[in-house]
């Protein structure tokens, strides 16, 4: 496994991870739709103006990298299959080489745990290929 840095079009760095069965190709920084989706889920369990001091904070927060199996082990969460729609539907578009979006973590301090705050679907599809992949996120 190896991790490239290139330039796409945008002129925003790309991260490239080769596995041992696909290329998976990352956007330099998460998309403008994923924060909305990332409050929207955190939402569910946290005060309004809590969620929009996280969402804020991780708008400002550097990106970083973790391999799949240790935001997994780090989340409690269960591995969802490849027949799952969304699964599969990211897993297609890993083998068409399209960009993924980075992940956005949260880290929970009463429990410890991180909490994936958007791009569970898209951790499982890399997961499926490779469980050491490494995986660029932003986390607060």
């Amino acid at each position: 496994m190896s991790t490239t840095p290139s330039t796409s079009a945008t002129t925003t760095t790309t991260t490239i991870t080769t596995t041992n069965t696909a290329t998976i190709k990352w956007f330099g920084l998460p998309q403008k739709h994923d924060y909305p989706a990332a409050q929207s889920y955190l939402s569910l369990t946290m005060k309004p103006g809590v969620v929009k001091k996280i969402v804020a904070a991780l708008k400002k927060a550097e990106m970083t990298t973790f391999k799949s199996k240790d935001i997994f082990r780090a989340s409690l969460l269960s591995l969802l299959g490849v027949s799952n729609y969304h699964v599969e539907k990211v897993r297609a578009e890993i083998l068409s080489g399209q960009l993924l979006s980075p992940l956005l973590l949260y880290r929970e301090k009463a429990t410890g745990r991180v909490i994936i705050a958007d791009g569970y679907h898209r951790l499982c599809a890399v997961y499926g290929f490779d469980e050491d992949a490494v995986i660029p996120c932003k986390i607060v």
